[in-house]
């Protein structure tokens, strides 16, 4: 199984749940090493989600995927940490663990590339598009109206793929959607699904229960398996959601384009 696929959070290695409530205590100073499998190193900034854990995961596997270790073959982010695959053969884990020592040791690691992708992609939100958003307008005691446009302007970013192919997790929405998860599961909700908790979203890659509000719907598939580059999004990425009427998101699905009318640009 591919790294890029499951981030380690998202499937429980480490005993860490990816939708822990916020706020969470900060990052530890010195990231832990732990050995992953037969060939791989994690890079832990933090054991629960913490923003500056998360900034620091995406960096650093930024920076390893510009300029490699040593016998480095696959490096991907999740929520707070870093995987890091290497060639048995090439070198040891002990080598590996050094050389990401001495990386976490140089400042550059720290610093963010500049250049940045932004997404904007369509969305249709209440009706039959995302059924649970009346609900959650009742329970924040505002109208759906408000709490699109709120998540239509935050400055989304893509915190971690996972749980599924190409599955973006994005944050964070303002300290009023700190909502805990549902107290029963939604039976389905379809791809292209945007769901709700703990002031992340979620926009599903494939149909799915979930414990996540459905709160609005796109025709963008973050996994398009027969695609150039079937994994679009990538963690750093920015992305805004640009509000589309019921009729319109309909007409997108109908399309069957897998881009769902999403733009991208790169930004400075």
């Amino acid at each position: 199984m591919s790294f890029r696929s499951t981030p380690v959070e998202a499937c429980g290695i480490c005993g860490f749940d990816g939708a822990m409530s916020l706020p969470a205590p900060p990052p530890v100073t010195r990231p832990d090493l732990c050995p992953l499998g037969l060939d791989g190193v994690l890079v832990r900034f933090a054991q629960q989600f913490d923003g500056a854990a998360n900034r620091a995961a995406l960096n650093l596997a930024a920076h390893l995927t510009a300029d490699p270790l040593p016998g480095q073959t696959e490096v991907a982010s999740a929520l707070v940490s870093v995987a890091v695959r290497f060639d048995r053969g090439a070198v040891t884990r002990a080598e590996v663990i050094t050389a990401l020592r001495a990386r976490l040791a140089r400042p550059a690691e720290t610093t963010p590339p500049r250049s940045r992708r932004l997404w904007q992609i369509p969305a249709a939100f209440g009706g039959t598009h995302g059924p649970q958003l009346v609900e959650l307008s009742h329970r924040m005691g505002r109208s759906e109206t408000a709490l699109r446009d709120e998540i239509c302007a935050a400055p989304l970013q893509v915190l971690a793929l996972g749980f599924a192919p190409g599955q973006p997790y994005l944050g964070l929405l303002p300290e009023v959607w700190d909502l805990p998860r549902q107290s029963a599961l939604t039976p389905q909700v379809p791809a292209g699904a945007i769901v709700t908790a703990i002031r992340q979203l979620v926009l599903f890659a494939n149909a799915s229960p979930t414990g996540w509000r459905w709160l609005a719907r796109t025709a963008f598939r973050p996994f398009q398996p027969h695609g150039a580059v079937p994994l679009p999004l990538a963690a750093g990425d920015a992305l805004r959601f640009v509000p589309v009427t019921q009729a319109e998101l309909t007409a997108l699905l109908a399309a069957n384009d897998p881009m769902g009318g999403a733009r991208m640009e790169v930004t400075q």
